[in-house]
């Protein structure tokens, strides 16, 4: 092994230098302070779960992206957490049991076994909240306008809402008598969205007109908020699962039309992302020049239940990482105070007062290469008339 070797980490890791590391945790303090005023309690998962727990309920990419290991203690398989979501609703559904509803976030660092876009870190600090207990349009608002709340005091200044609702697909297969082969065909297709591709799938594989005919429409049902009335016109006689999931999304356009007028909505009746575990109303987050979602979530009612509690469920996650990098910034680093290297019992006295005031004190150490630490300092303690003062570094 060189010695390139033993400093090179593996692709896809990152360490943090102190600039990035100060504005990532100064953003992820202000996000657990506003998620605290919305009455979200803090938890902290552990990194490590058997698998058993961990990979239950959200889907088979969950189970790909995580790094398994031999527990040395029980010899059962340990996952290293590649999302944080199933370890909140293991929380409330047994270690914090509530009767009604339970909000609950977090923030911390999970691993992925491969990144999830080109370039992206397979090491993100996730932060998100969950609200449990509460199966209603409202907590879902509650949850998205959250979301958006991250991203404006991350400083993104410019919002794009990504809407769409899981029973439109799960309706429409459903009344196509779609077995589980041909649903997982056509959610392929789906998640591509190539049209031609789908119409010809359709062709071939539905008898019924009517199902035809709106399975074909489906990947066209995507854009601002006339889509919505453009849906309901085509899925006029469609099953009452679709119309209510139309009528939710165009309440929910309503209210955060109302209270984030900035953020433009856009809507994809088509949209499949975790169909495998989701149930009702998804939404992600992007950002001008920002090819991936910033934030993304959802409803995923029931996913309690593999540990003995079905609950109604929505949440979101985020990237602090990423969320540090395309917000305005609002993080400077400071001046700080020269120390001069003296033992006088006054000057730690002074010291002392000054960085529990939020000062930063840097003491000059005698045998200590200075020039940087220098460089930082715009200010200096230095003792006049018998006290020690600070004044500008010349």
């Amino acid at each position: 092994m060189t010695q390139a070797d033993r400093w090179m980490l593996p692709e896809g890791i990152a360490e943090i230098l102190p600039a990035d590391a100060q504005g990532i945790e100064t953003l992820r303090r202000r996000l657990l302070d506003l998620y605290h005023r919305w009455g979200y309690e803090l938890v902290i998962p552990p990194m490590v779960e058997f698998t058993d727990s961990l990979l239950i309920g959200m889907g088979r990419d969950i189970d790909l992206s995580t790094f398994k290991v031999t527990d040395q203690l029980s010899g059962r398989t340990l996952g290293i957490r590649a999302d944080i979501t199933p370890q909140a609703a293991r929380i409330d559904a047994h270690s914090f049991p509530r009767a009604g509803a339970n909000r609950l976030c977090y923030a911390g660092q999970v691993l992925h076994t491969r990144p999830r876009s080109v370039n992206g870190s397979r090491a993100p600090i996730q932060i998100g909240a969950e609200l449990y207990g509460v199966d209603s349009l409202a907590a879902d608002i509650e949850v998205i306008s959250l979301m958006l709340e991250t991203l404006l005091v991350a400083g993104v200044e410019r919002i794009h809402l990504d809407l769409g609702h899981v029973a439109i697909y799960r309706s429409l297969a459903e009344a196509a008598g779609l077995d589980a082969e041909r649903r997982e065909a056509l959610f392929a297709l789906l998640q591509s969205k190539a049209a031609a591709d789908i119409h010809r799938w359709v062709a071939e594989n539905i008898e019924d007109p009517r199902s035809a005919q709106w399975l074909r429409a489906l990947p066209d049902l995507a854009g601002g908020i006339d889509c919505l009335a453009r849906a309901r016109d085509i899925f006029a006689d469609a099953p009452p699962a679709l119309e209510a999931a139309l009528a939710d999304l165009q309440r929910c356009a309503d209210a955060l039309a109302r209270r984030y007028p900035a953020v433009e909505l856009f809507f994809d009746l088509s949209e499949v992302r975790g169909y495998d575990y989701e149930t009702g109303l998804v939404f992600a987050a992007y950002t001008p020049g920002h090819g991936q979602a910033l934030a993304n979530g959802g409803r995923y009612n029931g996913i309690g239940s593999v540990f003995g509690r079905e609950r109604p469920a929505t949440g979101f996650s985020t990237d602090l990482v990423a969320l540090n990098q395309l917000g305005s910034g609002f993080w400077e680093e400071g001046g700080a105070i020269l120390a001069p290297d003296s033992d006088e019992d006054t000057l730690w006295q002074v010291v002392e007062r000054l960085r529990s005031e939020g000062e930063v004190v840097i003491a000059a150490l005698a045998d200590g290469a200075e020039s940087e630490v220098r460089a930082r300092c715009d200010r200096e303690l230095v003792k006049r008339d018998g006290s020690w003062v600070v004044q500008p570094r010349g």
